[in-house]
């Protein structure tokens, strides 16, 4: 299946700091990404990305999952995309697991990134569970997201090797540092129409 988004318009879901956002924006801004950031979603108002987005000018839009359930809360959230015709969801460090039904109102148009070389180490505290399971060499992964955890179909990944006196907070800031030109890249590689899903399988024409 041939992935050609019709526009170049994404938009942006995050939590928390928004580093990934930051790195995204910065890539847009000075040309190596073409993109349009049309908007950038937040759950939490407080989320330093949401503030980061408003100094750059960027449209954003804080909604409450207060008092909802994850299906209403997550349609609430289409609904704004779908408003802004966004051709691309982006999640940078967006901390709900978005449901089945959000999912299929995007098909093939939501890509996530994730802190370790998947399969391996899926869910939470990927850089914890790297060393605990003693691998020499973790990273990160940017995926189509799917009805599973951390399953969809990947588009790029980089590695990082885990050196022998690495905890979690230093391991998490150098596979950080290759997330912030990954992500970039692998959205650009998706805008392009660059990619096909074969089965679980993403070919990239370079």
């Amino acid at each position: 299946m041939r992935i050609r988004p019709p526009s170049r318009r994404i938009g942006i879901l995050l939590s928390g700091r928004g580093s990934n956002f930051d790195a995204i924006a910065e890539g847009v801004a000075s040309g190596a990404l073409d993109a349009e950031i049309a908007l950038v979603v937040s759950d939490r108002i407080d989320a330093p990305g949401l503030e980061s987005a408003r100094t750059r000018g960027l449209e954003v839009v804080h909604l409450s999952s207060a008092g909802l359930d994850r299906a209403t809360f997550d349609q609430a959230v289409a609904d704004e995309l779908v408003r802004r015709q966004i051709a691309l969801i982006c999640l940078a460090g967006f901390m709900r697991i978005l449901s089945p039904g959000f999912i299929r109102r995007f098909p093939n148009a939501v890509l996530n990134i994730h802190p370790s070389l998947l399969p391996a180490f899926p869910g939470l505290d990927a850089q914890q569970q790297a060393l605990d399971h003693g691998v020499r060499f973790s990273g990160c992964t940017v995926h189509f997201v799917d009805e599973s955890l951390d399953g969809g179909p990947i588009v790029r990944q980089a590695v990082v090797p885990v050196l022998p006196d690495d905890d979690a907070e230093s391991l998490s800031a150098r596979i950080l540092v290759e997330e912030h030109g990954l992500y970039p890249d692998a959205i650009d590689v998706v805008l392009s129409g660059r990619c096909e899903i074969r089965g679980r399988r993403v070919v990239i024409r370079d």
